[in-house]
């Protein structure tokens, strides 16, 4: 576990605000909305409480001074007429703010007048720390303090000696005297550096940014952290829980954005408040620590983790092995030779899907046991061409086995006779202007086709015994051994090392796999998934592979599939 340690480096720390330049800046403008323009810039550097220097000019807007604006403001266009303009006074001020953290009371206002400046004359901005005075005060001063945070208001409760006028060197020059007097308050809210300042202004609390150090041992990484909290079980017992399990390319930065203002989500905030450490372990590679995100994630089920937490809710539709076959919902896998189709992770889906194949292959949807010699009652589908009503002999086992044959192949090889078969329902759906149902209708197929993709994604990795692929990382080479479609051992070849020698130490190393039940994987159906993309990725090589990985042609829909295969034809054209 990452302890908070006695003394924390300066990094840590940040850096103080006494060594930190504040460009203090202030705007008038022309007040005109849209065409609202720069008429003046005043700024004042200060360090340490001392002042360094001013940078006052007046600036040619190029248009007319509203009359309101001129008595507010005391610029008048006879003021203007002579002054640069806002392209030619840029560079200097640039070159004046650099390397200072800018204020400017109300920042979002001025910076972002000088932000589009740049942008519209070509200059870079140089994207510095801002720090907002209003923002400020809001955080730092309680209600009863003042009435209100506008400048004035702020200059006059920190007596200022200058009081602003609406010019813009004499506006900053109070704004420097509004900000010492919050830095002051603050202060004693333990706030101390400047990276502390600007999360205090994104309101950071200081129990959330003391907990930062927790980060500094971390190493710059790929690998697993999950957050934990000390407590008792119900029978008094210490008991560690974990809070949080997530994963990161680089694990100190990741980490430590929780304690900042990058952090915004409410239940990180709580989740970080109630946690009393942060646990980590290092990964050879960032698929390895995906992986492993989610068996941690399975393990222990955080109460902040929202995603991946109970992998066993999957659901598979089964084609069962009788004299009759049908379609059920079921759970599991069962080694009992019946075919199966998935997983599914909601019944919805699922149910679209069972839906799609029964619209297209009329097999019975009854669960009633059926004898191939003698007639059993039979029920509403029958009577509406829904089922082939094998309860009424109506066809034989041999033709009915031939209905599930093309059933199955549409399941095993080629989606298209699905899609296919709903277009004589689509068009009258269409031609009726039911558009609601037929819109149900094809939200099925494309469940179907989702699907499809899907379990022969995961189906095809489940079937191989051993896949060791590599694939180059900047100067290393990632190895992963992949056994039925679960991750077995990670490594990472970096220079100097043979990359052959290293996977074949991997292979040495990597965890023994038992070969699963029917099509399902030997690990969680997301844990292939995220083997399966990494795989898929350009530039993977095939070091070694045990089994056939592959998937058929005509599975998953391509753009357009499902318009040319499904749809009416001259709705296809228009969906084309």
């Amino acid at each position: 576990m990452t302890s908070l340690p006695s003394q924390p480096t300066f990094d840590d720390l940040g850096t103080p605000l006494s060594l930190v330049t504040f460009c203090v800046v202030d705007l008038e403008t022309t007040g005109g909305g849209v065409d609202d323009r720069v008429t003046e810039i005043g700024a004042v550097k200060v360090r340490g409480g001392e002042l360094i220097g001013e940078f006052q000019t007046l600036v040619n807007p190029n248009t007319h001074i509203p009359g309101l604006i001129a008595v507010l403001t005391g610029i008048t266009d006879t003021m203007v007429a002579d002054a640069p303009r806002l392209g030619a006074v840029l560079p200097s001020f640039l070159e004046f703010a650099a390397g200072c953290v800018l204020v400017a009371h109300n920042a979002g206002f001025d910076v972002g007048f000088l932000k589009r400046a740049c942008a519209a004359h070509d200059y870079a901005w140089p994207n510095p720390p801002v720090v907002d005075t209003v923002a400020l005060a809001r955080q730092a001063l309680l209600r009863d303090e003042v009435r209100n945070h506008k400048l004035a208001t702020l200059a006059q409760h920190f007596r200022a000696e200058t009081t602003p006028n609406h010019r813009a060197l004499t506006d900053a020059r109070a704004t420097v005297s509004v900000l010492h007097g919050l830095l002051e308050r603050v202060g004693n809210l333990g706030v101390h550096t400047v990276e502390d300042l600007l999360e205090f202004t994104r309101r950071v609390s200081p129990q959330r940014r003391a907990k930062r150090t927790w980060a500094a041992g971390l190493p710059k990484a790929p690998g697993v952290y999950w957050f934990v909290a000390d407590g008792r079980d119900r029978a008094g017992l210490p008991r560690r829980q974990v809070l949080y399990v997530g994963k990161s390319r680089n694990l100190q930065a990741r980490v430590r954005s929780y304690f900042t203002a990058a952090e915004t989500r409410p239940r990180m905030d709580e989740m970080v408040r109630v946690s009393t450490g942060v646990e980590h372990l290092v990964c050879s590679t960032e698929l390895e620590a995906e992986v492993l995100e989610l068996r941690l994630i399975a393990a222990h089920a955080p109460r902040y983790n929202r995603r991946s937490k109970f992998p066993e809710r999957q659901l598979w539709l089964k084609l069962t092995r009788e004299p009759y076959p049908r379609l059920s919902i079921v759970r599991q896998c069962l080694p009992d030779g019946a075919d199966y189709f998935g997983p599914f992770n909601r019944r919805g889906t699922v149910e679209a899907v069972q839906a799609a194949l029964y619209d297209a292959f009329p097999i019975r949807q009854c669960t009633t046991r059926l004898s191939a010699r003698r007639p059993s009652g039979s029920c509403a589908l029958a009577e509406l061409g829904r089922c082939c009503a094998p309860c009424q002999l109506t066809v034989t086992v041999e033709q009915y086995g031939e209905l599930v044959e093309r059933l199955r192949a549409s399941l095993s090889s080629d989606i298209r006779p699905v899609l296919q078969a709903a277009r004589g329902r689509l068009s009258t759906l269409i031609a009726r202007q039911r558009f609601e149902d037929a819109a149900v209708v094809t939200g099925r197929l494309s469940d179907f086709a989702r699907s499809a993709l899907r379990h022969h994604r995961v189906a095809s990795l489940a079937g191989c015994p051993q896949i060791v692929a590599a694939f180059r990382d900047r100067a290393d080479w990632e190895i992963h051994v992949v056994r039925y479609g679960r991750l077995a051992g990670a490594a990472r070849s970096r220079p100097g090392d043979v990359p052959q020698a290293v996977a074949r130490a991997a292979v040495a190393a990597a965890e023994r796999v038992q070969a699963p039940v029917g099509p399902q994987p030997a690990a969680t159906t997301e844990e292939t998934e995220r083997i399966a993309g990494w795989l898929e990725r350009p530039g993977v090589r095939l070091i070694e592979i045990d089994g056939e990985w592959s998937w058929p042609l005509h599975i998953g829909l391509a753009e357009g599939d499902l318009a040319r295969h499904a749809l009416p034809p001259a709705v296809a054209r228009e969906a084309v």
